[in-house]
């Protein structure tokens, strides 16, 4: 079976970023790629008893602007369409974004989602647009790559995987990580910074420790422990010592990182991300 890849898109330059990564991160695997543009009518409000109809003025005129966004954009890629291995379908929805990508994911058993950090409306005060952060907080079934404004794709040869080892790891959740790994021969680079300023892990840490080593088996891994530094500075530090190409974390309540997006954390590692950043689900 085809990969199936759902790229949300508001038609932003860092939105194309973000589709020419997955292209080239896949470039060698048989992908079905989903292109999503959803838009609201002016004046309406999703939830509200008035909602635009099909054939009224305002409605069409959206929809217009939608799909004629989307034959752009396909003109856009055109040259990089060629790969025989990827397929393209488009889709342009009067809906939320939230909405319309858990119906994308439901209806066509998305592995993944990769967007950009910031859209049309991207604010150089906040290191996620806002979408990208209302995504990764809510669709919960399969990973999102965010994609930083930088257009020059780099492969992740050096993945940097930071973890407090405070709650057990499952294979089923740290699959997608590994499977990006191995199909570009990168590294994982787990990193534990030293929090209780012991110098040591506790048993249950050790528990936890050993379980990732298993799971990461197979596969080109190191593990690295940091004395006590402030997390933020830590993480930065050995990014840059190890030329990380991708930052992955876990997004689970009670872990380090808490929610990650929506913490004060994320804005301190740096308001214009580098790397693209890899958000692995918890899933049930």
């Amino acid at each position: 079976m085809n990969k199936r890849i759902l790229l949300p898109t508001d038609y932003s330059k860092n939105a194309l970023n973000a589709i020419r990564y997955a292209q080239r991160l896949y470039k060698d695997v048989s992908c079905d790629f989903y292109l999503l543009n959803t838009y609201q009518v002016s004046g309406y409000a999703l939830d509200s008893m008035m909602v635009p109809e099909p054939g009224e003025q305002l409605y069409e005129t959206f929809k217009r602007k939608s799909e004629e966004g989307m034959d752009r954009l396909l003109g856009m890629l055109h040259p990089e369409l060629d790969n025989p291995k990827h397929h393209f379908e488009t889709r342009c929805e009067f809906n939320s974004l939230i909405e319309a990508v858990r119906h994308m994911v439901a209806k066509k058993d998305i592995d993944t989602i990769i967007m950009g950090t910031k859209g049309l409306t991207g604010s150089k005060a906040r290191i996620f647009g806002t979408h990208t952060v209302k995504v990764m907080e809510s669709i919960k079934a399969c990973p999102v790559i965010a994609i930083p404004e930088s257009p020059v794709f780099q492969p992740p040869r050096e993945i940097l995987f930071p973890t407090d080892y405070r709650t057990n790891f499952k294979k089923k959740e740290m699959q997608y990580l590994i499977e990006i790994a191995k199909l570009h021969d990168s590294r994982i680079n787990v990193l534990h910074i030293d929090q209780d300023k012991d110098g040591k892990l506790n048993k249950e840490e050790q528990t936890n420790r050993l379980l990732l080593q298993d799971i990461l088996d197979g596969t080109d891994y190191e593990m690295h422990f940091l004395p006590a530094v402030k997390l933020v500075k830590g993480i930065n530090v050995f990014m840059e010592s190890r030329n990380c190409d991708m930052l992955a974390f876990l997004n689970r309540k009670h872990l380090f990182f808490g929610s990650i997006l929506s913490n004060p954390l994320v804005k301190e590692i740096g308001y214009e991300p580098k790397v693209p950043i890899l958000e692995l689900n918890d899933n049930p």
